[in-house]
């Protein structure tokens, strides 16, 4: 099953909505060429809401931390919102929690920016 990426705007910041696996092969590219061409936009704000993640595998969360680096380095801020419960413990375990910036809600996130 692909992944599916939607964005949309909400106050300024982009949001993006994923459904479905982030794994190994074109679901990560797929994100990855995503965020890169969001950052060439010039978008600094970018929201990923994780709410319809049905599953994520190493190479996924290694998307993820080499998006949010790569955000990092063009002067970005990556966000993401929505963690399932499991979703949340493998970040956990792995660390992750503390390099990302996690909110439960869309709108938190997107509040977060402004504060």
């Amino acid at each position: 099953m692909a992944l599916k990426i939607s964005q949309r705007e909400v106050d300024g910041v982009t949001v993006v909505a994923l459904d479905g696996r982030i794994v190994l092969g074109e679901e990560s590219t797929a994100l990855r060429e995503k965020i890169k061409s969001l950052l060439a936009e010039g978008k600094k704000k970018i929201v990923l809401n994780m709410d319809n993640i049905t599953f994520i595998d190493s190479a996924g969360l290694g998307t993820l931390v080499a998006s949010h680096h790569t955000a990092k380095k063009e002067g970005a801020s990556l966000r993401l919102c929505h963690l399932g419960s499991k979703f949340q413990e493998v970040l956990q375990i792995t660390k992750l929690l503390t390099v990302f910036d996690v909110s439960d809600t869309e709108a938190a996130a997107v509040a977060s920016f402004s504060q």
